[in-house]
């Protein structure tokens, strides 16, 4: 009776970790949210917002109904969550994880959206977001999830047939969140083009500037303190003690706390100077970015790295965004928040990070509760074999190449339809008037005759 009760305890906890992990990183939807409103022109700052409630509620809806089961599913029992043996029809496993688990990973999930709706901001029309939002979220992200998360998945680090012996690991999601967040913005913002006047007619680019520093800075912050729920959160348990030794999952919720700041701050900080020696002026914003872009980067090694290792990922991950950024200008690419360099790129790298840099140790900690005997592939670097690193790579290139199949054809479908992009006149008066009835500030209509000049200006 004992033994049952201190179970219990020990569930109740890890359940609750489980749940406040999770709410953490659905703060991080209203980081998102600030973060993109600033990022912005004034007068696309209520359509930004409103794309970013859409995806968390369109999400919402999808996951529940198609994506967990896509993501998680193991078996023939009914969808606790829909109540049905729907699945079966289409020979989709089924699901019997808690609820818990299912809120920690839906959190997750809304996150995807919100990366790309930053790539199309400013210029797609609102019926589109409700589109690619669902389909992302209810099919594309899972699959992916369900690759690299779930126990049966080809590329799980826990799968009973390891891939190259090892598996691929992505903790928290470099790859699995990010790097498909990227992809689908890429495609999105390369299907729609520039917005307008974003290039001269020399190909020169304009400046648009976001309205809102203080908008930006607090999102930033906000997805700082979500990304402790993201990062550590992902041991779903905290209460995991390693055989024949006092440590445990919760000394190792600690360490990943630790190398998550140690990337962002270090990435945020390259990013300063580097960006000042670039521009010659010190940019709130760049540093912004810079800190995302390494706290993006960590993600997938976060567990399994030494701190030293963590600051190494941030310094590389601020010159892959710097980088990133001067290409996408050549390439006349315009993403209004530099999500698919930010995500995308750094998502990547922090893949090949992982495949370098992670440390025996410590991925037996993460990935067999700390056995002792256990003999796996890890990092090239700490002399652990190319297995891990081939693993690492393997899931960026079919990371890529799904997405890439999946939301190419989406966004290209779209465009044919003429449902994806708005119109020039509506671009120039902006989304907030065109679509949703007035603008997120009174004192914006002062500015319409500046933004038509400048469409005038462009057009000659």
């Amino acid at each position: 009776m004992e033994g049952s009760w201190e179970q219990s305890v020990t569930d109740s906890i890890n359940t609750v970790y489980l749940l406040f992990s999770a709410y953490l990183v659905f703060v991080m939807q209203l980081g998102f949210a600030m973060l993109c409103a600033g990022s912005v022109r004034a007068k696309n700052a209520m359509n930004i917002m409103l794309t970013n409630v859409v995806d968390a509620v369109v999400g919402s809806i999808s996951y529940y109904l198609f994506g967990f089961a896509f993501a998680f599913g193991d078996g023939s029992n009914s969808n606790p969550f829909i109540g049905t043996n729907f699945f079966a029809l289409f020979n989709i496993p089924n699901t019997s994880y808690d609820y818990s688990f299912f809120l920690y990973q839906w959190a997750f999930a809304i996150a995807v959206a919100g990366i790309t709706s930053g790539s199309i901001a400013e210029r797609t029309q609102f019926t589109s977001y409700l589109i690619f939002s669902f389909f992302l979220t209810g099919f594309v992200y899972p699959i992916v999830a369900h690759w690299v998360w779930s126990s049966s998945g080809w590329l799980s680090p826990s799968s009973s047939d390891l891939l190259l012996g090892s598996g691929a690991i992505d903790f928290a999601g470099s790859g699995v969140v990010h790097l498909v967040g990227g992809i689908a913005g890429l495609w999105g913002s390369f299907i729609e083009g520039p917005r307008v006047g974003r290039f001269d007619a020399f190909g020169k680019p304009i400046q648009m500037r976001g309205h809102n520093a203080t908008l930006v800075v607090l999102g930033t912050f906000l997805l700082w303190f979500g990304w402790f729920g993201f990062n550590p959160g992902s041991f779903d348990k905290i209460l995991v003690a390693y055989p024949n030794t006092s440590q445990g999952n919760w000394t190792a919720v600690g360490r990943t706390a630790v190398t998550t700041t140690l990337a962002g701050s270090t990435a945020g900080l390259v990013t300063l100077f580097g960006r000042r020696l670039l521009v010659g002026h010190w940019d709130a914003l760049d540093v912004c970015n810079g800190l995302l872009g390494g706290f993006v980067a960590i993600t997938s090694g976060c567990s399994v790295v030494e701190p030293w290792a963590a600051i190494v990922c941030g310094f590389v991950a601020a010159w892959v965004l710097i980088g990133l950024n001067i290409l996408a200008l050549k390439l006349k690419f315009d993403d209004p928040l530099e999500a698919t360099q930010l995500h995308g790129g750094c998502g990547a790298w922090g893949l090949i990070f992982t495949g370098l840099f992670a440390k025996e140790e410590f991925v037996i900690q993460a990935y067999d509760s700390g056995e002792s005997g256990v003999v796996r592939p890890f990092g090239l670097f700490m002399g652990g074999g190319w297995g891990l690193i081939g693993a690492q790579a393997i899931e960026v290139l079919v990371i890529v190449g799904w997405v890439s199949l999946t939301m190419g054809p989406l966004f290209y479908g779209l465009h044919k339809l003429g449902i994806l992009r708005i119109s020039p006149e509506e671009e120039i008066a902006g989304l907030d008037i065109s679509t949703h009835g007035g603008y997120a500030y009174a004192h914006h209509e002062e500015d319409q005759p500046r933004f038509y000049a400048d469409y005038i200006r462009v057009q000659n």
